[in-house]
């Protein structure tokens, strides 16, 4: 059942309960151990994953604290209701973005954006410091030069939106450029599958750079909605391409293939 495909980043893996916990996260993610489930005995996963106790039960505890699973005695470890979860915990959004849900977290992240942006650039137009309004420009500049090269044009573009929220003054919103950088790169390599989307959206940053260093609060707030706009119409095609041709989700979604999962030996 357990998938060991090394198709993500997460912050845990390069220890064996690191990798344990990813693999079951994905298996979670996909749908394979479904919410009210028992996941197998200590004794099965260990034969599976060749691995001791102790790292078995470490694993365990990285999901629990991610509201994934919780384990109670003589019971065992149960599979927790999505509501439970903590979707904006890196791991997390990594493995949903994996998942073959991946296009309803593309909209759901769309939406977040809609939410959080535009009010995060005018309050940066109002707040920002000539140092931080310098940072959101060098990321900008930095976009412009890597030009159609998605690779090369993404870290700066995570750069230009998260430097807008550090620009807001607020701690929270600053934290959440951070916490979401999963959310927004998935985002923006959606994004890009469209042709020339990486050149047609260099002059719409521009546009609310221009705001942000004029200090129009509500011209920024405009800007990053026209922005956010064109990213919305170009990922709406890509998702409505890839249900018309009925492909994978994963392939045409996150540029990943998933294993076939194996069989889980039960106890």
């Amino acid at each position: 059942m357990f998938s060991n495909a090394k198709d993500t980043r997460t912050f845990s893996r390069r220890s064996a309960h690191g990798q344990i916990a990813h693999a079951i996260g994905q298996s979670i993610l996909r749908g394979e151990l479904a919410p009210g489930e028992i996941l197998p005995s200590e004794t099965a996963l260990g034969q599976e994953f060749g691995v001791s106790r102790t790292a078995l039960r470490e694993a365990i505890k990285v999901l629990a604290a991610k509201g994934m699973v919780e384990s109670r005695t003589k019971i065992g470890t149960r599979v927790r209701e999505r509501g439970h979860w903590n979707m904006l915990d890196p791991d997390v959004l990594s493995w949903s973005l994996a998942s073959h849900d991946a296009d309803d977290y593309a909209n759901s992240i769309t939406e977040m954006r809609y939410i959080l942006e535009p009010a995060g650039a005018a309050l940066a137009a109002e707040r920002a410091t000539p140092a931080q309004k310098q940072r959101i420009r060098d990321a900008y500049e930095g976009m412009a030069v890597a030009g159609d090269d998605e690779e090369a044009s993404i870290p700066h573009d995570l750069l230009f939106h998260q430097s807008i929220l550090e620009a807001t003054g607020n701690a929270f919103l600053a934290s959440m450029g951070h916490v979401i950088e999963s959310a927004l790169a998935f985002s923006f390599k959606l994004s890009a599958q469209a042709p020339g989307n990486r050149l047609h959206s260099l002059p719409l940053h521009k546009a609310v750079l221009d705001q942000i260093e004029k200090g129009d609060a509500r011209g920024a707030q405009a800007a990053m909605l026209r922005l956010l706009e064109t990213t919305r119409d170009e990922i709406d095609k890509i998702l409505a391409q890839h249900i018309s041709t009925g492909g994978p989700r994963n392939s045409s979604l996150g540029g990943r293939t998933t294993k076939a999962p194996r069989k889980l030996r039960r106890a």
